[in-house]
């Protein structure tokens, strides 16, 4: 789980309520958010069954609904988009839960992100994780606050029925202004569903 892997500090509540986040692609991102204890550096083969391990899983904990993140991938030339689309049908087809997807930003490639529309997951969820003054600081500088934005009204436009998801970290020293502000871009793009 992705749980452990980032010590997300959240994970003993969500354990609780036996909800665990499954983290394709290895366990070695290859960007250096200063907020994320994932591990950097180099990355490993992909591991061609699974999406099959996961939907396995999944099965095994009687799961309704699924989520499903990744490490960022920029050394794959689709980021990992079709692991991610393989990873959806592979769940659904095992299982009959819904999904959701929480997705790196594939570099602004389009057909990377289309890929993983294609699947159909019930929600894309894409985290904007700060204000823009702060982006560079927090998130490094290959991401880009813009292209967060495009690629959540991307997904809305592609297909309507996709509820889309976002999370913002609060307490990183953004004003309550940038803050609206960003809520208001979010919503501005359709944005459907809002974690803090």
């Amino acid at each position: 789980t992705v749980c452990e892997s980032a010590k997300c500090p959240n994970r003993m509540e969500c354990w609780s309520q036996q909800t665990a986040t499954f983290m394709i692609l290895g366990e070695v991102c290859t960007r250096p958010c200063g907020f994320c204890s994932v591990k950097k550096g180099k990355t490993s083969t992909l591991e061609a069954d699974e999406p099959e391990r996961v939907a396995e899983a999944a099965a095994r904990l009687g799961l309704s609904h699924v989520v499903i993140t990744s490490v960022t991938r920029d050394d794959l030339p689709d980021g990992g988009a079709d692991h991610f689309y393989r990873s959806v049908l592979a769940v659904r087809e095992r299982t009959g839960a819904t999904v959701e997807v929480l997705t790196p930003d594939f570099l602004h490639n389009y057909a990377a992100l289309d890929r993983v529309i294609e699947s159909a997951p019930e929600v894309f969820n894409h985290n904007t994780e700060t204000v823009p003054r702060l982006y560079g600081t927090v998130r490094g500088r290959k991401s880009d606050y813009r292209w967060t934005l495009e690629l959540l009204r991307h997904v809305k436009a592609s297909n309507p029925a996709i509820k889309t998801k976002s999370g913002l970290m609060l307490g990183l020293g953004e004003t309550r202004d940038e803050l609206l502000d960003t809520l208001c871009d979010l919503r501005d793009i359709g944005c459907d569903y809002l974690t803090l």
